[in-house]
């Protein structure tokens, strides 16, 4: 970490968390997404990632120094899907592992037979059920190169973050009531079933691939995180594929401009 963020964690509680404006600025630059119409939004999100900031503590993996403008961009992508709902929906953990890039993570299931197998999985990132975030540095540098496609591996993960805050990570965030979560857990799982299905067809009868990563087929709750990233990153593209998640993730993400 280099001098502004020691500061802030040092000084946390006397000093402000504003972040310097050549620091805020270049995050902006580096991450157009961020920059929403509203001057208001994007002022909210400068002051949510400075507070982000003040809450959380980086690491780097293998070495790697976490530097402020590493800190953050990072901080800023997480706050994007929270801008309107608020960090206490990330206080169950503090720690942000950020590695190099793509990390391998030691796997074991359990077949119909009971036999104990145990592998690796290669990774970008992920979120842990009150435990810490990991992050591929790599990838999350990369964000902005990635947007057309709507992909972004730091909000996937906090979005983990979210699904996971009523429990395990089904796809379905904290609601409400349970007429919304009825609403939501209906219009998730049609749409989830359409994209599965455009799957499989192009994986086994040569179809046209979808628009998102095909990984968002493997459950709901990757469903759920990978259309967010599309939804924060090329909100028109996923208007257009989506038009029935449009207004579902509107309300949720953005309720007070409901």
């Amino acid at each position: 970490m280099t001098n502004w963020l020691l500061s802030l964690l040092r000084f946390r509680d006397t000093r402000p968390t504003r972040i310097p404006d050549a620091l805020w600025q270049q995050t902006l630059a580096q991450h157009p997404f961020l920059e929403s119409r509203r001057d208001a939004d994007t002022a909210k999100l400068r002051a949510l990632a400075g507070q982000f900031l003040a809450q959380k503590q980086f690491s780097g993996a293998h070495g790697l120094v976490v530097t402020d403008e590493m800190a953050v961009a990072i901080a800023a992508q997480a706050c994007l899907p929270v801008l309107h709902l608020g960090l206490q929906l990330y206080s169950d953990f503090k720690g942000i592992v950020v590695h190099p890039g793509a990390m391998l993570a030691r796997r074991s299931v359990v077949d119909a037979a009971g036999v104990h197998h145990f592998y690796k999985e290669e990774l970008v990132g992920e979120a842990m059920e009150g435990g810490p975030v990991t992050l591929s540095w790599q990838d999350a540098a990369g964000s902005s190169e990635h947007q057309a496609r709507g992909y972004n591996v730091v909000i996937h993960e906090f979005v983990h973050k979210i699904d996971m805050r009523d429990g395990t990570a089904n796809g379905c965030p904290p609601l409400a009531s349970r007429h919304a979560k009825t609403i939501w857990q209906a219009t998730m799982q049609t749409a989830y079933e359409a994209f599965r299905e455009q799957v499989v067809i192009a994986e086994r009868f040569g179809g046209p691939p979808p628009w998102l990563d095909a990984y968002a087929a493997t459950s709901p709750a990757e469903f759920f995180a990978v259309t967010s990233e599309a939804y924060f990153v090329n909100p028109a593209r996923f208007e257009a594929d989506f038009p029935s998640l449009q207004p579902l993730f509107d309300a949720f993400y953005r309720p007070e401009n409901g």
